[in-house]
C-alpha cells in the first residue's frame, strides 16, 4: 500500500468504526427515544446538550460582522472536550500540535502560536510549559499553551479570524476569546460535581479526576458569585525512536578511512558536500519517557448589577500544572562526535538508498546510556476587572483592568550518562519499517558492559525559569448616533514583561570515575520498550541506567559545591537561557458600526482604525569588543491599522461577508534579547542569538465568508483568504567554525568543544515574507429530517486548504541564495468530522481530526534542506448516558488509533523523531443538583 493511500484508509477505518458504535447505540436508546403511537399530543422540544451547544455558537457566528466561530459549553461546567485545544481543533482552519497526546499549540489558516492571540475574560495572556526537545520544549515565545488548563473551568471559546479596530492587535491568524463560566450565565443556584478515572493504555496506570462548581445569585439577582476548580492526574508514557537528525558523510571528521559500503569509495563515504554527500543517521537511539502530571485549575467570578444600568464584575483564574518526567536512552552517541567518535568509527558493511546509508554495521561504535529527571512546574494566575455603565439608552461607556502571571520553573533538570567506547558489531537498519532496528551485540543490562569516566561520561544540571506577566488598563465608549450608526472609541495600555534565566555547571563532563562496584551500585535495567511499535526482531528492548537517585546520594551531585556548583551568567550556556524584555503598547481606536439598505439589501459592518505605540526594552549577554558584557537594547516604533468587515444578508437564509485589515505579530519574546550563547551538549555543538532590531511581522488581509443557514442547527459555508506577509521573521541558520564567530575561546572551557569545529549559528532575521492563501469549508447538518431514530444522527465536517510561498534566508549577504518553502507549521491540508447521535437519553459521538504534514524548520540544521512532521490523523469517541435528569455517566477516548509522532528531515523522509504516547479512556459521573 502506499504512503498516499495509508491516511485514506485508515480515516474510512476509524469513521466506520465511529459510525458502527453511533449506531448500536441508537438502535438501544430507538425505543425510548421514538414517540409513542398512542398519543396525539404534541410537546415542545428543548433542544440541549451538544446539539444545543453547536446551535449557540453558530447564532454567535451568524451575528458577528467578521468571520468568528466558536465553542459552547455543552451545560455549565461541561465543556465538549478535556482539553481546549482538542475543541479548538473542530473549527476550520485550526490545527493542534500535541504533547504526550494532549493537544499543546494551535496553528489558525497556517499560521502558528506566536500568530495567535488568546484573550482571557477580555485580557490578553500567555501560559508556559515545558517540553521534551521532541515536542518543543520550554516555550520562550508569544504562544499560548492549553493543556496548562482543566476545560471544566471554560463557558465558550471563540476565534475571531477578521481584525477590527476595537480588538487589540498582535495577531495574524486569529484572536482567541476563552471565557470562564459566571453566575449571570444561568440565573439560578447551580451546584456540579463530577468524578471519574483516567486510564492510559502504554502506561496501564489509572488516575482520578474530579471538578465542581457552584454559583448562586443573591440581592434579589443584582448579585451572582460562581466558584468552580478541577483536579486531574495523568500517568502516560511516551516512547519510539530519537536519531536527533542526519548529516553527510564528512562532517565531524567523516568515517574511519577503513569503511566500505559496496559500490561507493571512501571519497563518497566522506563527501562534505551535503548537496552531492551521503547522509547517515547522527545519533540512532530508542527513548522513552514516564510523565506523571497533576493539573488543578481555579476559576471564580463576582458579578453586581446595581441596577439595569451599570455591572460590575471581577474574574479570576488560577491554574497549576506540576510535571515530573523521568527518562531512559540509548543513543549511539559516537556517529556525532569529532575526534575520538566518528573518525574512528568503521563501516564494515552497509546499503545506501536515495543518497541515504540507511543501513550499516560498524565497528568501534561509542555507545551511551542516559536518565534523566525533571520537575517542571507552571503557575498561572489572572485577575480581571471590568465595568459598564449605560448613560441613557445611546451612550455605554466601560473600563477593564486586569493582571496575569504565568510562571514556568524546573528547578531539577537532571541527565547522567554512562559511555561504551569503541563497541563492536553495532547495527542499524532503517528498512525494515519506521522504526529502525538496532542490534546491540552484547548484554546492554550488565553492568560490566558499561562505565562512567570523567571527562567522557556526563553529568547536566540544568535548572531553568521563566516568568511572563501581563497588566492591562483599557477605556472605551460606544454611542449610538441613529440606529443605523454606532460610534466607538477607546484607549489601552498593555504592559508586557518577560524574565528567562537558568544555571550550568561548569563543565558537565567533569565527574567522578566509578569503579565497576560502583556503577553497579547506582544503576538499574530498564525493560518493557517496544508496545505497540511492532519492533524488528532481536531489537533491543532492555538496558541498563543510571538510577539518578542512587547516583545522588552516593556523589552528593545537588550540594552546589565543588565540581557540582552551578553558575549562572559565569557560564556560557547559562547565559544563553538569560534574557529580560519589557514591551509597553498604547494604542487608540476609533470605529463606526453601521447599517444600511443597497440594492435591495440590509448590510451590517464596521470600518475603523487602530494607532499604537510600542516601546521595547531587551536585555542579555553578548560578545562585545571580545569580552561577555550585558547588552541593554531600547527602542520604540508607531504602527496605523485599519480594518473593515461587512455583512449582507442576502436573504434570511443566506449571509455574505467580506473584510480586509492590516494585522501585525510581534517578534517572539526570546527572539529580542541582544544576547547569544554557546551550547554544546554532547555532539551538539551550537552558537544561537537573539535580535532585538526584529521588525513585527506585518500582513495585508482579505477574507470572503458565504453562509447559508437553511435550517434550525443547519450550516454551510465557504470562506476564502488572502494575506499579503510583508516582512516575517525567520531563523537564519549556518554551519560556521567557531573561530570565524568572533568569540572568546574562553567560552568552551568545559564544554570539551574545540575552536576548529563547526557550529551550528542562529539567529532571527526579518525577511521579505510572501503570500498565503487559501479557503475553509464548513458544514453542521443535523439528519432531524429523517424518520424516526434516524432524526437523532447529525455531522459536523470541515475542510482547510491553505498554501504560501515564504522567502528563507541562508545568509545577510547581498545576493545570497534564498530558499522558497511553504511557511513553518503550516499543513496544506486540514480536516476534522464528527458524525453525532443524541437523544435526552442518550450522546454519543466521534470524531476524526487529520493534519497534512508541515515544515518545522527551514533550511533544516546539519546540511538537511528542511525539518518537518509528518501527517496525523487523530481518532477520538466519548459517549454519555442520562440515568437520571441530574445525573449522567460518560465516556470517552482519546487518540483511539495511538497515533505517532513522526519527524523526518530532509526531503527523502530520513527518520527524526517516531515517538507514541498510548490511548486514553476517561469514565466519569457527573451529578447536577
Amino acid at each position: 500500500m502506499s504512503t498516499t493511500q495509508k491516511p485514506v484508509v485508515r480515516a474510512a477505518l476509524a469513521l466506520s468504526a465511529s459510525a458502527l458504535a453511533l449506531t448500536l447505540a441508537s438502535g438501544a436508546a430507538a425505543r425510548q427515544a421514538a414517540p409513542s403511537p398512542a398519543t396525539d399530543e404534541v410537546e415542545a422540544v428543548v433542544v440541549t446538550g451538544f446539539r444545543a451547544s453547536l446551535q449557540s455558537a453558530m447564532n454567535l457566528k451568524r451575528n458577528e460582522t467578521g468571520v468568528v466561530d466558536a465553542i459552547k459549553a455543552e451545560d455549565i461546567a461541561q465543556f465538549p472536550d478535556l482539553n481546549l485545544a482538542e475543541s479548538l481543533q473542530r473549527i476550520p482552519g485550526v490545527s493542534i500540535s500535541r504533547i504526550n497526546g494532549e493537544g499543546r499549540q494551535i496553528t489558525v489558516r497556517g499560521l502558528g502560536s506566536e500568530y495567535t492571540r488568546v484573550r482571557i475574560n477580555g485580557m490578553e495572556a500567555i501560559s508556559t510549559t515545558g517540553g521534551t526537545a521532541n515536542s518543543g520544549g520550554t516555550n520562550r515565545g508569544r504562544g499560548f499553551d492549553f493543556n496548562v488548563f482543566a476545560s471544566d473551568l471554560f463557558n465558550s471559546i471563540a476565534v475571531r479570524k477578521t481584525a477590527s479596530a476595537d480588538v487589540e492587535e498582535g495577531s495574524l491568524g486569529a484572536t482567541v476569546d476563552l471565557t470562564t463560566s459566571r453566575a449571570f450565565d444561568a440565573r439560578k443556584p447551580q451546584l456540579v460535581l463530577s468524578a471519574g478515572g483516567s486510564y492510559n493504555d502504554l502506561s496501564e496506570k489509572t488516575t482520578p479526576r474530579v471538578s465542581a462548581l457552584a454559583s448562586r445569585t443573591f440581592l434579589d439577582g443584582k448579585l451572582g458569585v460562581l466558584l468552580s476548580a478541577a483536579y486531574e492526574e495523568r500517568h502516560l508514557k511516551e516512547e519510539g525512536a530519537n536519531i536527533t537528525r542526519w548529516t553527510y558523510g564528512g562532517s565531524n571528521g567523516g568515517f574511519n578511512a577503513a569503511s566500505t559500503v559496496p559500490g561507493y569509495t571512501i571519497a563518497q563515504i566522506n563527501n562534505t558536500d551535503p548537496t552531492t554527500g551521503i547522509f547517515a543517521p547522527r545519533i540512532p537511539a530508542y527513548v522513552s519517557y514516564d510523565i506523571n502530571n497533576k493539573r488543578l485549575g481555579l476559576a471564580g467570578s463576582l458579578q453586581f448589577k446595581p441596577d439595569a444600568d451599570t455591572e460590575i464584575t471581577l474574574d479570576t483564574l488560577y491554574a497549576y500544572l506540576h510535571g515530573i518526567r523521568k527518562e531512559a536512552q540509548l543513543q549511539a552517541i559516537g556517529l556525532s562526535r569529532a575526534g575520538v567518535g566518528k573518525p574512528q568509527t568503521i563501516i564494515r558493511d552497509g546499503v545506501v538508498e536515495n543518497n541515504n546509508l540507511v543501513y550499516a554495521r560498524m565497528d568501534n561504535v561509542d555507545l551511551r546510556t542516559q536518565s534523566a529527571y525533571d520537575e517542571l512546574n507552571t503557575e498561572f494566575k489572572q485577575f480581571t476587572l471590568s465595568a459598564k455603565h449605560n448613560f441613557g439608552d445611546r451612550l455605554v461607556v466601560g473600563a477593564l483592568a486586569g493582571y496575569a502571571d504565568s510562571t514556568f520553573t524546573q528547578p531539577v533538570s537532571t541527565i547522567v550518562t554512562f559511555d561504551r567506547a569503541n563497541s563492536q558489531n553495532y547495527v542499524y537498519d532503517f528498512r525494515k519499517g519506521r522504526a529502525p532496528q538496532i542490534l546491540l551485540n552484547f548484554d546492554a543490562t550488565d553492568p560490566a558492559n558499561w562505565s562512567a569516566i570523567n571527562g567522557t561520561s556526563e553529568v547536566r544540571i540544568r535548572p531553568q525559569f521563566v516568568e511572563n506577566q501581563f497588566s492591562t488598563a483599557k477605556v472605551y465608549g460606544e454611542w449610538e448616533a441613529n440606529p443605523n450608526l454606532k460610534i466607538k472609541a477607546g484607549l489601552d495600555w498593555r504592559k508586557f514583561e518577560y524574565d528567562s534565566y537558568g544555571q550550568y555547571r561548569t563543565s558537565e563532563t567533569v565527574s567522578q570515575t566509578l569503579t565497576a562496584g560502583e556503577l553497579a551500585s547506582v544503576s538499574k535495567v530498564f525493560s518493557g520498550l517496544g508496545k505497540g511499535m511492532n519492533l524488528p526482531a532481536g531489537n533491543f528492548t532492555a538496558w541498563l541506567v543510571p538510577d539518578i537517585d542512587k547516583y545522588a546520594a552516593l556523589l552528593n551531585i545537588y550540594s552546589n559545591t565543588g565540581i557540582y556548583a552551578l553558575s549562572n551568567t559565569n557560564n556560557s550556556s547559562a547565559r544563553g537561557q538569560y534574557g529580560a524584555v519589557e514591551e509597553q503598547d498604547t494604542g487608540g481606536y476609533v470605529q463606526a458600526d453601521f447599517r444600511f439598505q443597497a440594492f435591495g439589501l440590509p448590510f451590517r459592518g464596521d470600518a475603523g482604525v487602530r494607532r499604537v505605540h510600542t516601546q521595547q526594552e531587551s536585555a542579555g549577554y553578548a560578545a562585545v569588543a571580545g569580552a561577555i558584557q550585558r547588552v541593554e537594547v531600547k527602542r520604540d516604533y508607531d504602527l496605523t491599522l485599519p480594518s473593515f468587515n461587512i455583512a449582507a444578508d442576502v436573504t434570511d437564509t443566506f449571509v455574505a461577508r467580506f473584510s480586509a485589515a492590516k494585522t501585525i505579530a510581534r517578534p517572539g519574546i526570546g527572539s529580542l534579547s541582544p544576547g547569544g550563547d554557546v551550547s554544546v551538549q554532547g555532539a551538539n555543538r551550537n552558537y544561537s542569538s537573539g535580535n532585538p532590531f526584529l521588525k513585527p511581522t506585518q500582513s495585508k488581509n482579505l477574507d470572503v465568508s458565504l453562509e447559508w443557514y437553511p435550517a434550525s442547527g443547519t450550516m454551510l459555508a465557504a470562506g476564502f483568504f488572502f494575506k499579503r506577509i510583508d516582512t516575517f521573521v525567520a531563523p537564519l541558520r549556518r554551519e560556521a567554525v567557531y573561530s570565524t564567530l568572533g568569540l572568546p575561546d574562553s567560552l568552551l572551557t568545559g564544554t570539551g568543544a574545540t575552536p576548529d569545529q563547526v557550529f551550528q549559528v542562529t539567529q532571527p532575521v526579518n525577511s521579505d515574507g510572501g503570500d498565503l492563501k487559501g479557503f475553509e469549508l464548513n458544514v453542521q447538518q443535523p439528519f432531524t429530517f429523517l424518520p424516526g431514530w434516524l432524526s437523532h444522527f447529525g455531522v459536523i465536517a470541515n475542510y482547510t486548504y491553505v498554501d504560501s510561498k515564504i522567502e528563507y534566508l541562508t545568509s545577510t549577504a547581498p545576493g545570497a541564495p534564498t530558499v522558497n518553502a511553504t511557511l513553518v507549521g503550516l499543513s496544506k491540508n486540514a480536516a476534522n468530522l464528527t458524525l453525532y447521535y443524541e437523544t435526552p437519553k442518550w450522546s454519543v459521538r466521534g470524531s476524526l481530526a487529520y493534519r497534512d504534514g508541515y515544515l518545522t524548520q527551514v533550511p533544516g540544521s546539519d546540511g538537511n534542506t528542511i525539518q518537518g512532521t509528518n501527517e496525523t490523523l487523530n481518532v477520538d469517541m466519548q459517549a454519555s448516558w442520562n440515568i437520571r435528569d441530574n445525573l449522567k455517566l460518560s465516556v470517552e477516548g482519546v487518540n483511539l488509533t495511538d497515533e505517532f509522532n513522526d519527524q523526518y528531515v530532509g526531503d527523502s523522509n530520513r527518520l527524526n523523531v517516531y515517538t507514541h504516547s498510548g490511548r486514553q479512556f476517561i469514565v466519569g459521573l457527573r451529578y447536577n443538583f
